[in-house]
C-alpha cells in the first residue's frame, strides 16, 4: 500500500510539474505573439548566456574529444583499426557528446543563474512591483531569456563539436601516430550535413528546456533565501535530468529523419 501511494504521489507530482512547464510555454508563446519583444534585454541575455559560456563549453568539448579519441584508439589499436578513430569521434561528437555535454554545462551555469535571479526577485517582491506597473513577468523575464537561449545554445553546441573534433584529431595524429590522411578521409566519409542538422536540432530543444525549467523554478520560489537556494538546485538537477531523458527520444526520432550511413 505504501509503495502504491508513493508511486501515485510521484506520478501526480510529475504530471503537475509538466503542467507547470506547459503553462509557462503557452504563456511565453502568447507573449511573443502579442507583445513587442524587448530586444535590449534579449541582447543582454545573449551576452550572458552565449558569450560568457564559451570558455566552459570549449574546455568541455576539447577535453571530451581528446579523451574520447585516446580511448577509441586504445581499443581499435588491438584490431588494427586506428584509421577509424576519426569517424567514431566525429559522429559521436556531432550526434551525442557535443549537444548533451553543452546542454549539461549550460544548465549548470546559466540555468542556475536564471533561477537564482528570478527567485530573488520573487522573494523580494520585485515581481509584484512589475505587475503593479502593468508589466507581465513572463514578458519581461522569460521571453528575452528564451530567445537568447534559442540563439545561443545551438551556436555553443557547434563550437563544442568543432573544438572536440579538432582536439581528437590532434591527440590521434600528433600524439598517438595515426595517419592524418586516413584519419581525415574516414572522418569525412562517415560524416555529412545530416550530422550537423542533428546537433543543431538537439541544441535548439535543449535551450528551450533549460530556460523553461530554470524560469519555472525561479517564478515559484518561496521561503526567502532558503527557497532561492532550493530553486537553484532544482533548476540544475531537473534541467540535467530532462536533457538526458529528452536526448534519448530525440535520438530515436532524429535518426529516422537523418539516418546514419555512408
Amino acid at each position: 500500500m505504501l509503495i502504491l501511494r508513493y508511486i501515485g504521489s510521484t506520478a501526480l507530482s510529475l504530471f503537475g510539474y509538466l503542467g507547470e512547464l506547459l503553462f509557462l510555454m503557452l504563456e511565453s508563446a502568447r507573449s511573443i505573439a502579442t507583445t513587442p519583444i524587448r530586444w535590449r534585454l534579449t541582447l543582454r541575455q545573449v551576452l550572458e548566456v552565449g558569450f560568457r559560456s564559451q570558455l566552459v563549453v570549449l574546455v568541455t568539448g576539447a577535453f571530451t574529444g581528446a579523451v574520447f579519441a585516446a580511448q577509441t584508439y586504445f581499443q581499435f589499436h588491438r584490431l588494427s583499426m586506428e584509421t577509424a578513430v576519426g569517424a567514431v569521434v566525429a559522429v559521436s561528437m556531432f550526434r551525442e557528446l557535443g549537444p548533451v555535454l553543452t546542454g549539461l554545462m549550460v544548465a549548470g551555469r546559466v540555468g542556475a543563474a536564471m533561477s537564482a535571479e528570478i527567485g530573488t526577485m520573487k522573494v523580494t517582491e520585485q515581481l509584484d512591483a512589475l505587475r503593479a506597473m502593468g508589466v507581465h513577468p513572463v514578458d519581461y523575464l522569460v521571453v528575452p531569456r528564451l530567445i537568447a537561449m534559442v540563439i545561443s545554445v545551438p551556436i555553443l553546441v557547434g563550437e563544442c563539436v568543432g573544438i572536440g573534433i579538432a582536439a581528437g584529431q590532434f591527440v590521434a595524429v600528433q600524439l598517438l601516430g595515426v595517419s592524418e590522411v586516413y584519419y581525415v578521409t574516414y572522418m569525412r566519409k562517415f560524416t555529412a550535413l545530416r550530422d550537423l542538422d542533428i546537433t543543431l536540432t538537439k541544441g535548439f530543444f535543449f535551450g528551450i528546456l533549460i530556460v523553461f525549467v530554470a524560469c519555472n523554478e525561479g517564478l515559484k520560489t518561496k521561503e526567502g533565501a532558503v527557497g532561492v537556494g532550493q530553486a537553484t538546485t532544482n533548476a540544475v538537477v531537473t534541467g540535467s535530468l530532462i536533457i538526458l531523458i529528452v536526448n534519448f527520444f530525440l535520438t530515436m526520432v532524429l535518426n529516422i529523419f537523418f539516418p546514419a550511413g555512408v
